[in-house]
């Protein structure tokens, strides 16, 4: 932020729209969480119709897409919910002039590190469903 929004001055209509900017980011981030969460629930039933289509056996489940579809799912509707809250916080605390020190932000920390673990779950499990077992 600029000097301009030291104690008690006024906001600068750049300082209001990169606000704007960097919640429009995080619900584009959010609605990318949800229908990636939404192809990955699906992810299952598609590979049951494909084993049902390969070898006419009954297939077996897949339930653990549906999990990692639904946390995702959780995850963007949070991350919506959360960059709202933090976008009304600071308008108010542009309107009064009380934007201090830069910190750095704590969700975007937490949602990569989440985001890089269901990553490697869902290749283990993508590997663990491809092995075939003996």
């Amino acid at each position: 932020m600029e000097e301009s929004t030291a104690q008690g001055a006024k906001p600068n209509l750049s300082d209001i729209l990169a606000a704007e900017r960097t919640l429009l980011a995080w619900i584009r981030t959010g609605l990318a969480a949800m229908g990636f969460g939404f192809v990955v629930a699906r992810f299952g039933l598609f590979l049951q119709e494909i084993q049902i289509t390969q070898h006419g056996a009954p297939a077996k489940s897949f339930g653990f897409s549906l999990w990692f579809g639904t946390a995702l799912i959780v995850v963007g509707v949070l991350l919506n919910v959360l960059s709202a809250r933090r976008y009304a916080r600071l308008m108010r605390q542009l309107s009064m002039g009380q934007i201090g020190e830069y910190r750095p932000s704590r969700q975007g920390v937490l949602v990569a590190i989440f985001l890089a673990l269901v990553g490697v779950a869902m290749a283990i499990y993508l590997i663990v469903i491809r092995t075939p077992a003996h």
